[in-house]
């Protein structure tokens, strides 16, 4: 293209001193080869434009194919992370979710969720929209459940509940609010004293607990956030609980560990009676690790600091 640009610049000079010595002939036949380098610079733009189009497909189809290889050998591998797909999660939780609930079933198609926000992005949402399911959300924030109130409004099934959730208060909040001991789906996330919360619950036996790790501990490391009621997430990687301490309090609850979403930042247990050779990969914290993929440079939340345990 730049050679075209310097043809048509040299014609240009060329046009203009025949025009100004007269010579007609010569302005005619320049005039042609103005008019020929037009239309061979248009077609190399189509040709261009077509090639660069035609190099995007190629490329698409390339990752197409790497996706479907990778989920290929996840599938072969029992692996869950295969059925990512996302609807209305923040990630690809929706897709695990429903795979887990096809595997093991459901009773009362009832969930709990916490630290929703506006319930626009969450993991019961689906539930919710696609499937006409029943149950509680709980917001703290006032902002955020002015929205998920007027989000959920015409869903009678569906409660929505402003509340700080603490391990003190939790099961007192299930119990007001009517949610059955046996239930099928809760889902924790108030980027702190998560491990705390699902710990304190006793009485309530859901059949699938979803709930957020911090990758930025990967196995066999054991941390946990010393609990704070007060604790407030400020953007960096001083939240939760790793993956190797909220499996071990799984077990002790009863719980087996059977995925994670591929970005690291949900944790996926079934109760221990529903959970057959057959069904789903060996419970190992080191193997359904999944590492960080958010925060700055897709590495994880900057460091932060604070009291932890290791249990």
């Amino acid at each position: 293209m730049a050679l075209i640009a310097r043809l048509r610049s040299t014609v240009g000079g060329m046009l203009w001193l025949v025009r100004a010595g007269g010579l007609r002939t010569r302005l005619q036949r320049l005039d042609e080869v103005s008019t020929r380098l037009d239309q061979i610079e248009r077609q190399m733009e189509t040709r261009e434009a077509a090639s660069a189009e035609a190099v995007g497909s190629v490329l698409q189809a390339v990752r197409d194919l790497g996706q479907q290889s990778t989920r290929g050998r996840l599938e072969q591998a029992r692996d869950l992370r295969a059925f990512e797909n996302r609807v209305h999660s923040q990630n690809g939780e929706d897709g695990i979710l429903r795979e887990i609930l096809g595997r093991i079933g459901t009773t009362n198609r009832f969930f709990v969720e916490f630290g929703v926000e506006s319930g626009s992005e969450c993991n019961c949402a689906e539930l919710v929209f696609g499937q006409q399911w029943h149950g509680l959300f709980l917001e703290a924030a006032d902002h955020y459940f002015r929205s998920l109130s007027e989000r959920y409004r015409e869903h009678p099934g569906v409660k929505c509940v402003q509340a700080i959730v603490t391990s003190t208060n939790i099961e007192n909040l299930l119990e007001a609010n009517g949610v059955p001991t046996e239930f099928d789906v809760l889902s924790i996330d108030i980027d702190g004293n998560d491990y705390w919360v699902w710990s304190a619950i006793r009485r309530w036996r859901p059949r699938v607990v979803v709930i957020e790790y911090n990758a930025s501990f990967p196995p066999p490391r054991k941390w946990v956030m010393q609990e704070d009621p007060t604790h407030r997430w400020n953007g960096t990687n001083y939240f939760g609980a790793s993956l190797a301490s909220l499996a071990a309090l799984g077990r002790a609850k009863g719980y087996t560990l059977v995925a994670t979403d591929s970005r690291g930042v949900n944790a996926f247990f079934v109760r221990d009676e529903l959970v057959a050779a057959d069904r789903f990969l060996d419970p190992v914290a080191a193997y359904h690790y999944s590492p960080p993929r958010y925060g700055p440079h897709l590495g994880g939340h900057p460091p932060g600091s604070g009291p932890s345990v290791e249990v």
